[in-house]
């Protein structure tokens, strides 16, 4: 995946997929500093899919790929996602059928 993105938005990116990650791996990890928040839990999710479905984060946040275990997982996560709809639009037609009347 190619980025189109100039230096300043990938860094902006950057830094809001590393506070997202970082809470992510905090709560993980059962840090006591803390404060679990579930909604908030799910949105650093959310934000760190949306950034990562954009951009390759192996690629584009090194470091942050290396250091998070939570960017690690979503970007684990999206890859994975792409496989399957690749394999369920291109060899499994009758699945994709499937899934769709079962989505309605």
């Amino acid at each position: 995946m190619t980025s189109c993105f100039n230096q300043s938005a990938l860094k902006a990116l950057e830094a809001t997929a590393t506070t997202a990650s970082a809470y992510l791996d905090a709560c993980d990890h059962g840090a006591r500093f803390v404060r679990l928040d579930p909604a908030y839990y799910k949105s650093c999710g959310a934000v760190l899919v949306g950034v990562f479905s954009l951009v390759d984060a192996k690629t584009s946040f090194p470091l942050l790929f290396e250091q998070s275990a939570a960017a690690r997982e979503v970007a684990e996560s999206i890859q994975i996602g792409r496989r399957i709809e690749l394999s369920r639009l291109g060899f499994y037609p009758e699945l994709t059928v499937l899934i769709n009347r079962a989505a309605a």
